[in-house]
Parts: structure tokens; sequence; C-alpha cells
């Protein structure tokens, strides 16, 4: 991935990320970006929710000045279904939005439609998760509900993603303990709150570059050996 990641903890589509979106569409070399929102997550939802995410996601982005469009990709079949590589591999900006992180990396991983979204990514789009779609690129998934993790696709340097860190404490506590009991020396776990992203490259860490917190709350990052907190404005190195 060559362009911008944004790691979102909730809020996508919604005013109070205007400016992230913002700050992620004028990264992009296009007078007009070319996004593509999927509902990807979802997917096990019903037509109702799949087709609310969708809307939000056109109404968003077509509010910011982009072309946008939203692909009904929605389980394996659809995801192997040649119409829609040609729109992923032209995409400026590939927006997943919430719902089953599992269910999503299982959905996408082997792909044809995640094949597109690597040429897209390597040509510099953008790419823009919110919870289960930043949650797939940590190395392990945590369940919220179930004491297990499955593979992730590793492409962020971390261990663990977990966002709607601030949103539900009773859960996320335990789910933090447990899990950073489990990181490895050199191991990092990210909280990413709500209303929140967390923004930078793949190429920035592979330098010792940093990344930035952007939104109304915080940023969290968990090793062996302690933790840190992060605001807007803030930030913090992914090496």
């Amino acid at each position: 991935m060559n362009g911008l990641i944004a790691l979102v903890g909730a809020g996508e589509y919604l005013p109070v990320m205007d400016d992230v979106d913002r700050y992620l569409l004028a990264s992009v070399n296009s007078k007009t970006p070319r996004v593509v929102c999927l509902p990807t997550a979802a997917g096990q939802e019903s037509d109702e929710s799949i087709n609310r995410w969708s809307r939000m996601g056109v109404e968003h982005f077509q509010k910011l000045g982009a072309d946008v469009q939203s692909l009904r990709i929605i389980d394996k079949e659809s995801a192997n279904d040649a119409q829609y590589e040609s729109t992923l591999e032209n995409a400026d900006f590939i927006y997943f939005s919430g719902g089953d992180p599992m269910y999503l990396y299982k959905t996408m991983i082997g792909s044809r439609a995640w094949v597109a979204m690597q040429k897209a990514w390597s040509k510099g789009a953008v790419y823009a998760g919110c919870s289960a779609g930043a949650m797939i690129l940590s190395k392990r998934i945590p369940s919220f509900r179930l004491a297990q993790t499955v593979e992730g696709f590793g492409i962020i340097p971390a261990a663990f993603l977990l966002p709607h860190f601030d949103a539900f404490p009773i859960m996320v506590k335990p789910l933090t303990f447990a899990l950073k009991a489990q990181l490895k020396k050199g191991e990092r776990m990210i909280g990413v709150d709500e209303n929140t992203a967390l923004v930078g490259t793949l190429r920035q860490a592979q330098r010792g570059g940093e990344w930035k917190v952007m939104g109304q709350s915080k940023v969290h990052v968990f090793t062996k050996a302690g933790s840190q907190s992060y605001k807007d404005g803030q930030t913090l190195s992914l090496p």
C-alpha cells in the first residue's frame, strides 16, 4: 500500500469525520477522486442494513466533492465477480465500513476483489477502514465476544487493533488485558477511540516515520512494557 491508510475507530460517513476524509481526499492526485465504498463487513446483515451503509457512503463523499459509488460486494461470490475488478483497480480511495471483521477477512482473502484493490493501492490509492475494516489489517483479529483470535492480513505493524476503544469499557478492558498478555517483545496493540482515526503510510513506517491522530478522541498503543495515549494532532511512530 503506497497511499495513505486510515484506521478509523467508528463514525464512518458521519459529519464528525468530514475533516479526516477531506484530508484523505486531498492526498489523491485527482481533481475529482474516484471513491469506492464497500459494505462487505455487513454482508451477513439485512438488505436494509447493507443498503443503508451504501447510501451513507455515497451521500457522504458526494457532499465532499468526490466521484463515488458503492459496490455490493457482500460475500465470496460477489467478491469474485469479475464485473467489479476494473472499478476497484482504478479507484483513488477505497473505504470499508464496519461490521464483522472475521467475516470481512474470510470474504476478502484470496478474492478477485482483494487482488484488484491491491493494484489500486500499489498505485497510491487510499485505504480507509472503519472498525472491521481497520481490524483486518492487523496480524490477528480478536473477537469481542469469544476468547479467540484469527489470522489477519498483517499489513500494519500491530498484533491487534481494537476499534470503539472508548465506547464499551466493560468489554474492552478485560479484552485489552487478555490480548496484552499475548504480546511478544517488540509487538504492539493499537486501540482507536470512536470518531477518531490513525492516519499514515506503510512507507513512513518502514522508514521510522510517523502516523497522525485525527478526530475527537485518542489512539492508544500498548506493548509488554506499558501503554501510551495520543490525541488529535499528535503523531506516533509505528516502526
